[in-house]
């Protein structure tokens, strides 16, 4: 076996993209009461060089219970998104949302339709049978963010340069932007209040025969 130091400059060419990861942004959201602030968009669009090319592989948003399976989405400009039903009933999923319109009339079980997002922008995805059923899409033209969970925070990766950040909600009037640099392995903080319109999603109705919801 050779010596280790003849090892380690091979050692340390493989090992070096493990660590030179760029830099690292987390994101603190709170609403005007000091509350976490769940479902926000945290993304970092680059400034000085083209953001990398969309990954093939497509993302899901399921309909199941007689729910979207998640409030809030986010994927990159260009993404191909299946809406697949795992539910026991026929939905009616549409957007009128003006960077992507449709919809798929009554569509059965077990079905899986796709959708490709080519212009950036929110789409509010709702289904006509079920009207309870509001979910919302970002498509960002980066492959950097995230969403902040129930503690209100999200953490980005992404290379060092310059970038756009911007925060998002389905329920904050305008993004929330700013500028920063990002270094390689240096970890940035930034925390932001947003202020939130009310929450106008409309409630299931318990069904008290059923024990469950209609």
């Amino acid at each position: 076996m050779a010596p280790f130091h003849r090892l380690l400059p091979l050692f340390l060419a493989i090992s070096a993209p493990l660590w030179a990861a760029g830099g690292t942004l987390t994101v603190t959201a709170k609403d005007s009461k000091g509350a976490p602030v769940a479902d926000a968009v945290v993304a970092l669009v680059p400034l000085d060089a083209p953001a990398p090319p969309v990954s093939a592989e497509p993302r899901e948003i399921v309909q199941q219970q007689q729910e979207f399976s998640r409030y809030v989405t986010v994927v990159q400009t260009g993404s191909l998104v299946q809406f697949p039903n795992r539910d026991t009933v026929q939905h009616h999923v549409y957007s009128l949302s003006k960077p992507k319109k449709f919809e798929f009339p009554l569509y059965n079980p077990g079905q899986a339709e796709s959708v490709a997002f080519d212009v950036s922008g929110m789409v509010t995805l709702g289904c006509n049978i079920h009207d309870w059923m509001v979910a919302y899409l970002y498509v960002v033209p980066t492959p950097y963010f995230a969403q902040t969970g129930a503690p209100g925070e999200a953490a980005v990766t992404a290379p060092a340069g310059r970038y756009r950040l911007e925060v998002l909600h389905p329920r904050l009037g305008a993004a929330v932007t700013a500028e920063l640099t990002l270094a390689e392995g240096v970890a940035v903080e930034r925390a932001f209040t947003l202020t939130l319109k009310p929450d106008r999603r409309i409630r299931r109705v318990p069904d008290t025969k059923a024990g469950a919801y209609r």
